[in-house]
This record gives structure tokens, sequence and C-alpha cells, in this order.
């Protein structure tokens, strides 16, 4: 008789051994993220019956499952966020009904994340592919002093809808937006192999110009190359552009010596970055600065790129370097700035210090007049590529850089 209740015992052993192994096999890495920043001061305040944000995502890494990051890393206040839903979108504000998911958090629907941090969810048992669309949905109740985070550039439309209705099939009545709201991450279990770069830079990274909606964003083109290449197919792409970053001062977003830590070395498998910074940095010097800011020199921003090297090297994460793409007719374009830019492409061809560099402005710049942009990749400001131009940066990109 003694017996049976050792044998239930070993079985419960058993079965949490099982359980602890299949959890353990699970490998996450970054699929898709997005730089979080303050909702500026014109975000509308939440609503008394609260507000649900579907945020339309595509992945750059397929998975056996998934997990959400969601940021209040710009609320000065606790956040209350009381259902997450994810599921493979349908297209606009729909989503395919049958793959929807309620997120948990330690198995609970709803989180309370403190100000100023981030919640993980729990393993979402979703299986999803590389490149598909997903749709998370996150409703927000009504609470005082809440202030968003939010990605605010992210060429794509999301929506905002009144009300829980985050497991609505569509959101037929929802404002549309161009900003992800409260997500920053997704991560698959993509399995041991896997890993991510992080593309770090600003608003042409953001893929400002590019056609709203379509993911021609050149990290975006990048990841297509990265998945069509049988050594590289296991490689995620995610873009921490934010529109007018530098490297050495905050604006829309914190600099990048700021958010270096937050920003790559947090990312989910990342084993590459990619420094695309420096145009506004050096814009800025000779045009209105934020306030108590005084002109920086190369010297100064060369130090900055060094700071980054070796913080990423000190975390094993290989760092390649960008050249600054021609800018002449941009708006804050003189000519103390453009020799400041080639002083910048100079060093970063010729220092030795990166693992390895692609030379955006030989690519992207017109023979005939080098301080412009091939007028074929020009979006028509002068500054910002159009889709080809884009394509051409990713292109540009030696797929070697990526070996392990």
């Amino acid at each position: 008789m003694k017996k049976l209740p050792l044998l239930l015992a070993m079985a419960a052993i058993l079965s949490f051994a099982a359980s602890l192994a299949t959890a353990q096999q699970i490998v996450w890495t970054g699929s898709w993220a997005a730089a979080p920043v303050a909702a500026p001061a014109t975000e509308k305040p939440i609503g008394p019956d609260g507000e649900t944000f579907r945020d339309i995502i595509h992945l750059s890494l397929g998975g056996r499952a998934i997990r959400l990051r969601i940021s209040n890393e710009f609320g000065p206040t606790p956040l209350t966020i009381a259902a997450v839903h994810v599921a493979l979108s349908a297209g606009s504000d729909g989503i395919q009904p049958a793959t929807d998911h309620a997120a948990k958090f330690n198995g609970v629907s709803s989180v309370v994340i403190p100000a100023g941090t981030i919640a993980i969810s729990d393993p979402i048992a979703m299986s999803v592919k590389a490149f598909g669309d997903v749709a998370v949905s996150l409703f927000v109740p009504a609470q005082s002093g809440v202030e968003l985070t939010l990605h605010n550039l992210a060429m794509s439309t999301n929506y905002v809808a009144t009300g829980n209705v985050t497991a609505a099939a569509s959101l037929p009545n929802a404002t549309r937006v161009t900003s992800w709201h409260l997500l920053k991450a997704v991560d698959v279990d993509a399995g041991p192999n896997a890993s991510a770069v992080v593309a770090l830079g600003a608003s042409i990274t953001d893929g400002y110009h590019s056609t709203p909606d379509k993911n021609l964003r050149w990290p975006d083109d990048l990841a297509i190359r990265l998945h069509a290449n049988s050594a590289t197919s296991n490689i995620g792409v995610l873009n921490e552009g934010i529109s007018g970053a530098r490297i050495l001062h905050d604006v829309t977003g914190p600099s990048a010596l700021a958010r270096f830590d937050r920003d790559v070395l947090a990312q989910t498998g990342a084993k590459f970055v990619i420094i695309a910074l420096g145009t506004n940095d050096i814009g800025r010097t000779f045009f209105p600065r934020m306030p108590n800011e005084s002109p920086i020199t190369a010297e100064q921003l060369v130090w900055g790129l060094q700071q980054i090297v070796a913080r990423a090297h000190a975390r094993g994460v290989k760092v390649i370097a960008t050249t600054l793409n021609p800018y002449e007719g941009a708006d804050f374009y003189n000519i103390p700035g453009d020799r400041m830019r080639e002083a910048f492409n100079t060093y970063v061809r010729t220092s030795g210090i990166f693992d390895g560099v692609v030379d955006f402005d030989r690519v992207m710049r017109d023979p005939s007049h080098p301080a412009r942009f091939l007028p074929a990749y020009d979006s028509g400001d002068h500054l910002h590529p159009n889709d080809a131009g884009y394509k051409a940066m990713a292109d540009a990109i030696d797929l070697k850089l990526f070996k392990k």
C-alpha cells in the first residue's frame, strides 16, 4: 500500500522535470523591435473607458513561440495594462481570430509595469513565420498620471479604439495612428543557432520617406537578404532607429551613448550592431541646438564611436559602422558641416576599430557631384532616401560581415 504514494511522488517529479526540460529548450531571439521614446505633449489622454492600442508589426524571424516586451520606460507612474492579445494580422485593423492568443504575465492576464521599466510576457505558444505581420492589442484602462511610451515614426498604420476590444476581429471605429504604442520588442523561439543584428540609427534607419505600410526601410531590406542566404537565414534584424537621434546628445529620444545598453546590449540574442549615426550631430552643430549645448567636433564624434565599440566588445557584440550619406541641398547643409562629415567618414573607413564597415556614402552619392544624393535615390529632401535608395543601402552590406 505504501508504494502508491511513492509512485505518485515519482510521477510528479518526472512530470516537473519534463516541463522544466521543455522550458529550457526555448531559446529566445529578437525578431522585431522599436526604440521607445516619450509620447509627445499632443498625445490624446486615455479616456474614461480606457483604450485599446493595436500595433501591427512585421517580424524578421519565425519561431515556435513568441513573447512580448512592453514598455513604461518613459512613464512617471506605474502603468496598468489590463489585457493583451496577439494574433496574426488579417490586414488593416483585422486579425485572424483562429490565431488569437491572450498574453499572460506570470499566469495573470493583467500587469502593472513600474515607472521607468518594462514587462516581459510569459511564453505564448504561437507559431509565426519570418516576415509575418502580427497584431498586438493592448488595453490600458483609465488611470491617473498616465504618460505613454511609444515609438513615434512607425512608417506603418496602427489603431487606437475605445474600451477593451483586444480580442475583436476588427476595429471599424478605431483611430488610425502612425506610432507603435507600448510595445517595444517581440522575441521568438527560433532555436539555439539564431541571433540578431541591431540597426542603431536615426530617421534614415527609421525609414522616413519610405512608402508607408510596405516595410521598405533599409533594415527591412537587409532582413530579406539575410533570410534568403542560407548562411545567415537565422539572423533577425531589430530596428532601433529614432528620428532625429544623435550620438552625443538627446533630442527626440536619448543619445546613442545614453540608450546603448537599453537598445542594443539588452536585445535578445543580439550578436551584431550596425551604427548608422552622426548626421544629426553634425547638422545641429551649425543650426539651432538644444538649450545648454555647445558645438561639437569631429573628434568628439569619433570619441563617441570609440565608446560604443568598447562597450559592445565587452559584451561580445560585433560593431559594424556606416559612413554618412551626402546631404547637400538639405535644410541644415553647409560646407563646414560637410567637411566634418568627410572627416567622420574617413575615420570610419580607415580607423580599423570596427568589426566591419559599410560605405553608404560611396553607394548613395552622385559621382558627378559627391556632396549630393544620386538623384535616383533621393526622396526629394536631399537627406532621406526613397525606396530605391533604401534598397541600395541594404544591398551595400556584405553578408559576410555576419559570420559568427
